[in-house]
């Protein structure tokens, strides 16, 4: 007979899943994806590779998993924003859909509580891999709302052609993927909390200026061009 304190199978691999899911948001946000072992995820997660293949399939596939749990209050909150946008009476400009996008992503750290400086360092992490399959998959898990920001700068910006627009949108997840990571602490650019948090993570007037660097390189005329010969 079982004994009283057996933990049922269901809340086993729920247990193991979420485990699995916590050791790679902090692994690959210290070490990168690419440099984190999945024996490193299994033991810090104290599970195996086979519980991996069971609940994921393969490590791309909880990488997969990790994306879509951490981004998605982010992409929800950014869906909510831009429909929002789009239902005024003006369309939206430049200003104010790199606001919608920008503001939920650096209050990433906040919508995870206690794991929250993991989370946003995770993000910039995987933005920022080298492994151009780790940034399709970040992608493909993204896409259906960020893709919108891209269709939406496209109608602001009827200036530009695609690969200016292109480039105006990947500039601007860039940055913010640097600013989530906390590089610009690493770099001495901002002070750190006692527990190594970037004390400009929660800075409003630090919010205001990303916002307001982003949208005046987006908006910034380039140069004439030089005329060959």
């Amino acid at each position: 007979m079982a004994g009283s304190d057996q933990v049922p199978a269901v809340r086993q691999r729920a247990s193991t899943r979420e485990r699995l899911i916590d050791a790679a948001v902090r692994l690959c946000g210290e070490r990168g994806i690419e440099a984190t072992s999945l024996r490193a995820l299994t033991e810090a997660a104290g599970s195996n590779i086979a519980a991996v293949n069971y609940h994921f399939g393969s490590k791309e596939g909880l990488l997969r998993a990790v994306i879509d749990q951490t981004m998605r209050a982010v992409n929800e909150e950014r869906r909510v924003r831009l429909e929002q946008l789009e239902a005024a009476p003006q369309p939206p400009s430049v200003a104010a859909l790199v606001r919608a996008f920008v503001e939920p992503g650096v209050g990433l750290a906040e919508t995870h509580g206690s794991r929250g400086p993991d989370v946003a360092r995770f993000i910039g992490r995987v933005m920022g891999e080298p492994n151009a399959r780790v940034r399709e998959i970040f992608a493909q898990q993204v896409e259906p709302v960020e893709g919108r920001y891209l269709t939406a700068l496209r109608h602001a910006l009827p200036e530009l052609d695609e690969r200016g627009v292109q480039f105006a949108y990947a500039g601007m997840v860039g940055l913010l993927g640097v600013y989530q990571s906390g590089t610009f602490a690493t770099l001495g650019w901002a002070p750190e909390t006692d527990d190594g948090t970037p004390a400009s993570a929660s800075g409003a007037a630090d919010h205001e200026r990303l916002v307001a660097f982003i949208t005046a390189g987006i908006l910034a005329p380039l140069p004439a061009k030089a005329t060959d010969g």
